[in-house]
């Protein structure tokens, strides 16, 4: 899951930001609405959490802006305001939900969970190609029963393969979802978790789930290769 993060407390973004990635996700994070909405308006992200009181634009004018742009991307607005006609103001305004700061870490990332299966309602919270399941809910990752140990971001990346089972995917395309715009990050991350994955979850195995298709990407499918 790709998340966008607009903060202008610096100390905060920089905690929210950590802690999401440790959580698997792909974030980017910036302090400005303009910032913000070129970087909204750039690529697709999942969901975005949004500061209101935010230098350059306001969160509420981005958020109306990316509405009147059809950008679908799930909305989580932060603010100190907690009256109720700011929070009516903001849900009007397109946002999907709302937390007043201060907060828990755990009841925004219990929100953001909620909000991101709220916003894909036909997709199973399991995800399953052959004997190779994910329970996006619980975290949890299984092949013919057997559990799978991984790492956040072996998880996000895997994830991210599993959504889009069958289709190629570059190299650009798994490194811009699953690290985003992380700094000083090498974009030769990709072919080493690739490894990674296979070694937990193809090695030794006659079926096999993450394919190379050289010159062009990788794809999640199963194939079953001759002794």
């Amino acid at each position: 899951m790709r998340l966008l993060l607009v903060e202008d407390d610096q100390a905060l973004r920089e905690i929210l930001a950590k802690r999401l990635a440790q959580e698997g996700y792909a974030v980017d994070a910036c302090g400005d609405g303009n910032e913000g909405l070129d970087f909204a308006l750039a690529a697709p992200y999942d969901g975005i959490i949004l500061d209101i009181m935010l230098p350059g634009i306001d969160g509420l004018t981005l958020l109306k802006h990316l509405r009147a742009r059809h950008v679908a991307s799930s909305v989580l607005l932060l603010t100190a305001r907690d009256a109720v006609d700011d929070r009516v103001q903001g849900l009007d305004c397109g946002a999907d939900d709302y937390l007043t700061k201060p907060f828990a870490y755990a009841e925004l990332s219990a929100r953001l969970r909620a909000m991101l299966r709220r916003s894909a309602p036909s997709r199973s919270p399991i995800l399953q190609v052959g004997t190779l399941e994910m329970d996006t809910v619980a975290r949890t990752v299984h092949r013919a029963g057997k559990t799978i140990s991984l790492t956040a971001k072996e998880y996000a990346l895997l994830e991210y393969m599993m959504c889009n089972a069958g289709q190629v995917l570059t190299p650009g395309q798994i490194y811009d979802h699953v690290w985003a715009c992380q700094s000083g990050l090498d974009s030769n991350l990709v072919p080493v978790y690739i490894g990674y994955l296979r070694a937990k979850i193809d090695r030794g195995e006659a079926t096999t789930y993450i394919q190379t298709l050289r010159g062009f990407g990788y794809v999640l499918r199963e194939e079953t290769h001759e002794a």
